[in-house]
């Protein structure tokens, strides 16, 4: 096979009229010739950093949708599955994963439970890790996000990170505002990756300190403005990850989307793509070819280097995806879970105080990081309840693999203006988490997933709907599109009950997530992230 185009090599910062040779899924020979082809031919794209289940779909469905935007690999940390079901949640997304061409790299989830403070499915210990190492399956150490436990060295976290030292596997970080002396003991310890960095000044620290920066654009967390301005002096340093991708934004794009948004902004092409293409590679020492003489034949065909409009990919040699056309086939698989929760009443719900002021979390659009505020409280018959007005609105995590009393706390900027949200896709321990304007409505949305054994729901004045996740409460059974478009009308419904967050499911699911300061909330109590204690909603 001869694909002919413009060669992008990008090793040697050059491009001209070529032709690539492709035989028995390698490539054989990379020549100059003439012809009258327009198109460009490059190495395909590589998510440094992605949970996969945060797509609601399984490995094999994602596939169908990301090699349409010239994705050929992904580094993909399985933390979420592993938070529900252990090592067999991993062995799902390696075995899942195998059975389609696009090459995903599964790594070891580092941090299950992710704390102690709140009640997770399964935990992985450091002797799971050793074994886990042993794999050749798994390519590295995935993030590292108990950094107080780094710093501090917690014995049992060293163990996990000296297991991937000593099968030569990276360990990647998760160190959102960890600065100074702390950085330098985050580092010391092996770490040489963060996609957590959220301000200009905090990676340009990192960076100078030897640490590799992952610039993140997913459904929720948008770091790509805060760092992009590094990429061209820092550009052999950098890569690009979503982290979290929901269907509907991965039906749009991937990371074809980010290059088109650097080219735009003047950044010298070979640089954007180097790190979208070629720094993945080399850092997790990716079985991933980068259009040379000899390697396996993963490459794209863009239709220019502006906007990135992908025409063809190809894995191994094969045509997986044409002008918008996905040739990866649906698997079969088995359906693996862990909910065991009753439905609760109205009154598990109720808050009972007297205090004056609460203290709220503050969600950020476009954040993981909340803030902790106060506000007056609204109690009624003793019962503390939403706010709408003020926009202070009651929320829960309620325990799904047991029966346990639902923890509460109350939230600032989702803008409910009637009924609720809710979802079973909660970072990192996925137990349920809602928000809502009424103890009622709240209790409608848990119970509808309980019934569903999980999935994401909304529950307004007139109408109740649901998409289904059964494959361990976090992904779906179904078909990359149809759960994409299910995904957006529920999307659609939050907005239209008013919420003005751009993905207020995505932002809900992050507001469980103990390892982001300030302020979270886990089934086991509201939690101060800053501290990594425990505090009480009433501000006394």
């Amino acid at each position: 096979m001869i694909v002919q185009g413009n060669i992008v090599d990008i090793l040697n910062k050059r491009i001209y009229k070529g032709e690539v040779e492709v035989e028995n899924g390698k490539i054989k020979a990379i020549r100059e010739a003439n012809h009258t082809v327009e198109n460009y031919i490059l190495p395909g794209f590589v998510d440094a950093h992605i949970h996969i289940e945060s797509s609601m779909l399984v490995p094999s469905e994602f596939a169908k949708i990301a090699v349409v935007h010239g994705t050929v690999a992904t580094v993909s940390d399985p933390h979420e599955i592993a938070n529900v079901l252990g090592v067999k949640g991993v062995d799902f997304m390696i075995e899942n994963g195998k059975k389609v061409p696009l090459k995903f790299n599964f790594g070891a989830p580092s941090c299950v439970p992710a704390t102690s403070f709140e009640s997770a499915g399964a935990v992985i210990d450091s002797d799971d890790i050793k074994k886990m190492m042993e794999n050749p399956d798994i390519k590295y150490l995935a993030e590292m996000m108990n950094y107080p436990g780094v710093i501090y060295q917690d014995e049992e976290v060293l163990k996990k990170i000296a297991w991937a030292k000593h099968y030569n596997k990276p360990v990647d970080g998760h160190a959102p505002g960890v600065r100074g002396e702390d950085l330098d003991k985050y580092i010391a310890a092996g770490i040489y990756t963060d996609h957590e960095c959220f301000t200009y000044e905090e990676a340009l620290e990192k960076l100078q300190k030897g640490m590799k920066v992952i610039i993140r654009e997913g459904s929720a967390a948008k770091n790509f403005e805060a760092l992009i301005d590094l990429l061209p002096e820092h550009y052999e340093n950098m890569m690009f990850c979503s982290d979290d991708k929901h269907p509907d934004d991965l039906l749009v794009g991937h990371l074809n989307e980010l290059c088109e948004r650097a080219i735009a902004k003047g950044i010298d092409v070979f640089k954007v793509l180097q790190a979208a293409c070629v720094n993945p590679v080399k850092h997790y020492n990716l079985d991933v070819g980068l259009l040379q003489e000899g390697d396996d034949a993963d490459f794209i065909v863009t239709e220019n280097l502006k906007n990135f409009k992908v025409l063809q990919t190809y894995i191994n040699g094969e045509l997986v995806a044409d002008k918008g056309e996905s040739f990866v086939k649906h698997v079969d698989f088995e359906v693996l879970n862990n909910f065991d929760t009753d439905k609760k009443q109205v009154a598990d719900f109720e808050f009972h105080s007297a205090s004056d002021k609460i203290r709220v979390i503050e969600a950020l659009d476009g954040e993981l990081v909340t803030n902790e505020i106060e506000v007056d409280s609204l109690i009624e018959e003793g019962n503390l309840v939403s706010n709408t007005e003020n926009d202070v609105l009651k929320m829960t995590v309620v325990n799904r693999y047991k029966n346990a009393e639902p923890s509460i706390a109350f939230i600032k900027n989702f803008g409910l203006k009637e009924g609720a949200i809710a979802s079973s896709v909660g970072h990192d321990s996925h137990n349920i988490i809602a928000v809502g304007v009424s103890d009622e409505a709240i209790c409608k949305a848990v119970n509808l997933l309980i019934e569903n054994k999980g999935g994401i729901c909304a529950v307004s004045n007139s109408e109740e709907k649901v998409v289904a996740l059964p494959v361990a409460g976090i992904m779906s059974d179904k078909p990359a599109e149809e759960i994409g478009k299910a995904y957006a009308e529920l999307d659609r419904m939050a907005k239209e009950m008013g919420s003005s967050l751009r993905a207020p499911y995505m932002t809900l699911s992050f507001m469980a997530l103990l390892v982001i300061p300030a302020l979270k909330l886990s089934d086991k109590g509201l939690f101060n992230g800053s501290t990594f204690q425990f505090t009480s909603v009433e501000v006394k």
